[in-house]
């Protein structure tokens, strides 16, 4: 393990809103995890997703499945990197939203509202 991976793990999976766009639409669905707050999510959000706001993430991982993969979200990709940092190393095969629902929205996918 060189320095940088012991300094900050090992490098995360990130994906663009096309690419997530792409996985939804296949087969295996993955599940998306979105670590916004309620709020922001009743705002718009991805339809499917599952809200877990990064600060309950820890407590409630025990609601996602390690056998599914997952796709994290959140407004701009910053707290879903955070939560995908936290589900890696709790051994989950995980992705990161880049640019969250921002890219999202801005590609012109579909955005769900509460």
């Amino acid at each position: 393990m060189n320095f940088l991976s012991r300094l900050f793990g090992p490098p995360l999976q990130n994906l663009s809103a096309q690419e997530v766009n792409e996985k939804l639409k296949s087969g295996k669905r993955p599940v998306l995890v979105d670590v916004r707050e309620p709020q922001e999510y009743a705002s718009g959000h991805i339809a499917g997703a599952k809200l877990i706001p990064l600060g309950e993430l820890p407590r409630r991982m025990k609601e996602l499945s390690k056998d599914k993969e997952l796709i994290c979200f959140c407004a701009t990709g910053s707290r879903s990197r955070s939560a995908t940092r936290m589900l890696v190393a709790a051994g989950f095969n995980v992705f990161n939203a880049d640019g969250g629902m921002f890219a999202w929205r801005r590609a012109g996918l579909p955005v769900k509202k509460a």
